[in-house]
């Protein structure tokens, strides 16, 4: 929806300073499309990447699906993520204590 401005009962001086305001916020929402677009890009690749990696017998059973690190006992316990249901090691994820559970890095982002 866009809104037209009237700028007539203005300084020339106010008028500036608003097309500058106007002109600045314009180019913070393009960067932040750039932005979010490539943060979707790239968890669309992790995505990608998952699902190749889970589809190799037992690979999530031994590994982390996002470093690819192997599970141990007692150094490296697997979690499972509350969103995407993968096994993931704690250097990948973290804890929401809201849900009560682990989160893994790319689905904390996609949030």
């Amino acid at each position: 929806m866009r809104r037209k401005l009237d700028l007539s009962t203005l300084t020339e001086e106010e008028a500036e300073h608003v097309l500058q305001v106007v002109q600045r916020d314009m180019r913070l929402r393009k960067t932040e499309e750039e932005r979010l677009s490539d943060l979707k890009q790239e968890l669309d690749e992790e995505d990608s990447r998952c699902v190749l990696l889970s589809r190799q017998q037992g690979f999530n059973q031994r590994c982390c699906i996002r470093c690819c690190s192997p599970f141990t006992f007692l150094l490296k316990p697997r979690r499972r993520c509350l969103d995407c249901n993968y096994n993931i090691c704690k250097r990948c994820c973290s804890y929401s204590s809201t849900e009560k559970g682990w989160l893994c890095s790319a689905c904390e982002k996609s949030r």
